[in-house]
């Protein structure tokens, strides 16, 4: 028999809880509307989409593909935020690849850039893994995370009030090779491309050292660590850093699968940093995943699956619930998205309804 083949049935017999609503309004900051993620929902009719989410109690939703391209970003702003404003942000992106073509004048060009998408209605900025993978200036030289050339677009961003969302390396196996020893080989052979192994690529570590020194070296800006700041297997890494950078915040897209596995550290996390975490998903408006999610947040539930494959997507573990406690959940589902992203404030009507103040706060 081969491994794929190897399908085994646990013989545990243990509670099952479904919990079909979460116990508080949700704000997602952390998903998408186009392929590959969730589907095309630009070419779908809008009420489908908030019949979606209001089924999921997703009372606001964070749209990060307008990072593609300020043209998905501009489609975007009109088909989502401008026909839903309470129910949609919307957030632009930095078209690297021209550095090449503007040189020097690249960095005052992206700050450029991010007035003009405020302008039009953009609520953040999103940063994609390929800064610090990939990225490279005139001089066909890679880019690192804290190149000081982009000081004026991090403290534009500052200057705007607009988050800086991004997504630095990706899960560590991603950076071992591909052998008998890596937790995530099934991944890594149906995703070759997702391998960032061998000497034409930094190292992990260089990358988030290099990203902590981004983040502290600019105070006055807002960001979020995708993914739990991208390195979501050491959460001592990941506390050590949010205690470092009082700017900094993280959300939990797409990696229950990690933070599962190690519950009661994930549980001792949540609960310290509790005003610096977000709830995402990086799903798109999927219904099966957030109820995962919901589960993995609320109960105390052990060895389930974590995605909906027949075979776990990330890896061949199960995960267990950390049963937050009420006033963390308030946070992680939608007061720390709210102050943050949004920069508004938030409360709940009596029937548990989510009411978003037009009043923006300081």
């Amino acid at each position: 028999m081969r491994l794929e083949e190897y399908r085994p049935k646990s013989q545990l017999v243990i509670r099952t809880t479904t919990v079909d609503k979460p116990r508080y309004p949700v704000i997602d900051a952390h998903n998408h509307l186009t392929d590959p993620f969730g589907g095309s929902w630009d070419r779908k009719p809008l009420h489908q989409l908030i019949d979606v989410l209001d089924e999921a109690r997703i009372v606001h939703y964070v749209d990060l593909d307008g990072g593609w391209s300020e043209s998905i970003l501009q489609l975007h702003l009109d088909l989502f935020k401008a026909k839903a404003p309470d129910r949609f942000s919307v957030f632009g992106g930095i078209d690297w690849g021209k550095w090449a073509e503007l040189g020097n004048r690249f960095p005052e060009w992206a700050a450029h850039r991010l007035r003009m998408q405020k302008s039009w209605g953009a609520d953040g900025i999103k940063i994609w893994k390929n800064f610090g993978l990939t990225v490279r200036d005139h001089k066909r030289k890679l880019v690192p995370v804290n190149d000081p050339r982009l000081t004026p677009l991090w403290e534009t961003a500052a200057e705007l009030a607009m988050p800086v969302l991004i997504h630095v390396a990706d899960p560590v196996a991603f950076f071992e090779p591909i052998d008998e020893r890596n937790e995530r080989w099934e991944e890594l052979n149906r995703h070759p491309e997702w391998s960032f192994y061998g000497p034409q690529y930094p190292a992990f570590h260089k990358i988030i050292h290099d990203f902590h020194d981004l983040v502290k070296s600019h105070p006055n800006t807002i960001f979020v660590g995708a993914h739990v700041g991208g390195y979501a297997e050491n959460l001592d890494w990941v506390g050590k850093m949010l205690d470092d950078c009082p700017n900094y915040y993280v959300d939990i897209a797409a990696r229950i699968g990690e933070l599962g596995r190690q519950p009661y550290s994930a549980r001792r996390f949540f609960i310290q940093y509790q005003d610096r975490v977000l709830f995402g998903s990086d799903f798109g408006p999927e219904i099966s995943m957030y109820r995962t999610m919901y589960r993995f947040l609320e109960t105390d539930d052990e060895y389930f699956d974590y995605g909906s494959g027949e075979t776990p997507e990330q890896g061949r573990w199960r995960i267990y619930g950390i049963y937050l406690p009420d006033e963390v959940l308030k946070k992680v589902y939608y007061e720390n998205a709210a102050r943050v992203i949004l920069n508004r404030s938030i409360y709940l009507s009596v029937d548990g309804t989510k009411t978003l103040e037009r009043g923006r706060t300081k």
